[in-house]
């Protein structure tokens, strides 16, 4: 079995807030730094979601085979990406239209990926003991282990 840690993907959708964005980034990073591994941001999003986007972002006309361009101009993206090139961490990124798990999932399995990072919103006592179903579906479905980061609570 092959031990190397080359490829990590961080899973990111407008439903994750900046901070725990932030969180999720830092746990990848403590992974990804040391075995100098490259991290994929991986910007999910709706149909809509990415309309507004191209039009807000100045990539009008764009079609979903733009994705990787487009959301690499995400406020998001870009502010995850500078604190990646801050500490000397080499990444990519990934822009996918569609639903969250299956769009991780998918891109996962297409850049071999070696680790996946996923946060989830804060739960009640009851829910606690279940995952929420994006994140609960990326770790049944992942191609490689999956690391779950507790999301803060507001």
């Amino acid at each position: 079995m092959d031990s190397t840690l080359d490829t990590v993907l961080v899973a990111l959708s407008p439903a994750i807030a900046d901070e725990n964005a932030d969180q999720l980034l830092e746990a990848a990073m403590r992974v990804a730094g040391p075995a100098e591994a490259t991290v994929v941001l991986t910007y999910v999003v709706t149909g809509e979601e990415f309309l507004d986007a191209a039009e807000r972002l100045g990539h009008e006309g764009a079609s979903r085979d733009d994705a990787d361009d487009v959301l690499a101009d995400h406020e998001t993206i870009e502010r995850l990406g500078a604190t990646l090139d801050e500490h000397g961490i080499t990444y990519e990124v990934r822009g996918a239209v569609g639903k969250v798990a299956e769009e991780v999932v998918a891109v996962a399995g297409e850049i071999d990926a070696d680790q996946v990072f996923v946060s989830g919103r804060p739960r009640s006592p009851t829910g606690k003991a279940v995952f929420g179903s994006t994140a609960q579906d990326i770790m049944l479905d992942s191609p490689c282990p999956v690391t779950y980061v507790a999301a803060n609570s507001e």
